[in-house]
C-alpha cells in the first residue's frame, strides 16, 4: 500500500450514548439504580408475553422494596405500529411519571424508544421517520432491560415501527432515541422458546455480518462485530437446543450486546433493507425474515468483499464460501429457509423488491443492487 491510499474505517467516529449494566441479577436491582435519580414513578412498557412469563416480577419487587410505584403498558405486539408508539404516549402523559422502563425483546423497547420521544415532542412517531429528524431529547431516562439476545436495540439510536396502512416499516434515528441505561441480564433470557431464541439470534448474527461488510464499517466496528459474530457462532446451536443453558445464555447476551454496539456505529445492509420490506408486505417476524435472507445476501455481497467473506468463513468453521455456512447454520437451528414456507406470495416479491430501497440501510451495503437483482435475490429465496 502506498502512501497515497487509504484504507476503509481508519478515519471514524464512534459514539455510544448508553450506559450498560451487564450480569446475572441485574435486572433485579433497577429500583436500587433508580432512587438516587428521584425517581418516584415508572411506566413499564411490555409485552403480554413477559408478562405471563413472570419476567417482570423481580423487576418490579425491587422498584417496591424502594417505595417507587409503576404502571404497566403491555400493549405491545410483534412489530409495533405507529398507533401502539403513539397510544402509550398518551398514557404515559397522563400521569406523573418520571421514568420509563422497556422490558422485553426488540419490540417493547423501540416501543419504549418511541413513547420517550412522543412524549417530549408531541404529534406521532410516524413523523420523526427518517435521519436526525428528533428537534429535542428527552429529560426522562429510559432503562432497557433485553429479555432476548438479538435485537441490540437496548444500546441503539433506532427504532423500527410498522406502518401497517401503507405496508411499510419506518425508522427513526437519532441519538435521542438511546435509551439511558441497558440493564442486560442473561438470566431473564433462560426458557426462551427454541423458535425465538433462533430468530432473534440470527438476527444478532446478520447485525455483526452486515456492520463487518458495511460501507460505514471501522476498525472499531470491525473490533465489535467480529467478537459478536464469533461468540454468536459458539453460542446460538445450544442456546436453541437447550434453552436452560446458562453459558450459551450468557454468551448470548454478550454476542447480541456487541452487535448492537456495533451496528450502532457502522450501520447494516441488504439483508435489513429487503428484511424491512419483507415484513411491511407480508408480515414476517424480523429475524425470521433475516434468516431468510442473510445467505443470499451474503453471497451477493462476496465478490466485492473477498477477504471479509473469507475471514467469515473461517469464523463459522467453513472451509469454502461464507454464504453456505451461513445458510446451514440457518437450518441447522431450525428456521425458514424458503419464503414459501412462511406464505409469502410470489406476485408480492415485486413490490418487496422495490420498496426496499426505500430503506437506509441500502445506501450501506457494499454492493449496490439494481432492482431487478434485488427481485433475482428475493426469487432466489423464495
Amino acid at each position: 500500500m502506498n502512501g497515497n491510499q487509504v484504507v476503509q474505517g481508519a478515519d471514524f467516529s464512534f459514539h455510544l450514548p448508553t450506559a450498560i449494566e451487564f450480569g446475572l441479577g441485574k435486572a433485579t436491582r433497577l429500583g436500587e439504580i433508580l432512587l438516587p435519580l428521584g425517581v418516584k414513578k415508572v411506566f413499564i412498557v411490555t409485552d403480554k408475553g413477559v408478562v405471563s412469563a413472570g419476567l417482570l416480577e423481580g423487576v418490579t419487587f425491587s422498584l417496591q422494596h424502594q417505595g417507587i410505584g409503576y404502571d404497566i403498558y403491555a400493549e405491545v405486539e410483534s412489530d409495533p405500529s405507529l398507533e401502539t408508539i403513539d397510544r402509550g404516549a398518551e398514557y404515559f402523559l397522563k400521569q406523573p411519571y418520571d421514568c420509563v422502563v422497556a422490558i422485553g425483546g426488540g419490540s417493547p423497547i423501540d416501543t419504549a424508544k418511541g413513547i420517550r420521544v412522543v412524549a417530549t415532542n408531541g404529534g406521532s412517531i410516524g413523523q420523526y421517520a427518517g435521519v436526525h429528524r428528533v428537534p429535542t431529547a428527552s429529560p426522562i431516562p429510559l432503562v432497557a432491560i433485553p429479555t432476548t439476545s438479538g435485537t441490540g436495540s437496548e444500546v441503539t439510536i433506532f427504532g423500527v415501527y410498522s406502518d401497517w396502512h401503507n405496508q411499510v416499516k419506518i425508522t427513526v434515528t437519532s441519538p435521542y432515541m438511546a435509551p439511558t441505561l441497558a440493564l442486560i441480564d442473561p438470566a431473564l433470557t433462560i426458557g426462551l422458546p427454541s423458535k425465538m431464541s433462533a430468530a432473534t439470534g440470527i438476527d444478532a448474527l446478520a447485525h455483526g455480518i452486515e456492520t463487518y461488510f458495511s460501507l460505514g464499517s471501522s476498525t472499531a466496528s470491525d473490533a465489535l462485530a467480529l467478537q459478536a459474530m464469533e461468540v454468536v457462532v459458539a453460542n446460538l446451536r445450544r442456546a436453541v437446543h437447550d434453552g436452560s443453558d446458562m453459558t450459551a445464555r450468557i454468551g448470548m447476551s454478550h454476542g447480541s450486546l456487541l452487535a448492537g454496539m456495533a451496528f450502532n456505529n457502522g450501520f447494516l445492509g441488504l439483508a435489513h433493507a429487503i428484511g424491512s420490506a419483507l415484513s411491511g408486505h407480508c408480515h414476517v417476524a424480523h429475524g425470521v425474515a433475516i434468516g431468510l435472507l442473510l445467505p443470499h445476501v451474503v453471497a451477493f455481497n462476496t465478490p466485492v468483499c473477498p477477504e471479509k467473506a473469507a475471514k467469515l468463513a473461517v469464523l463459522m468453521g467453513a472451509q469454502e464460501k461464507a454464504a453456505e455456512a451461513v445458510a446451514q447454520l440457518v437450518w441447522e437451528i431450525g428456521l425458514p429457509t424458503r419464503m414459501r414456507e412462511v406464505n409469502v406470495k410470489e406476485e408480492k416479491l415485486v413490490d418487496i423488491a422495490r420498496d426496499s430501497f426505500k430503506s437506509g440501510m441500502m445506501k450501506f451495503n457494499p454492493r449496490k443492487p439494481t432492482e431487478q437483482e434485488v427481485l433475482e435475490l428475493l426469487q432466489r429465496a423464495f
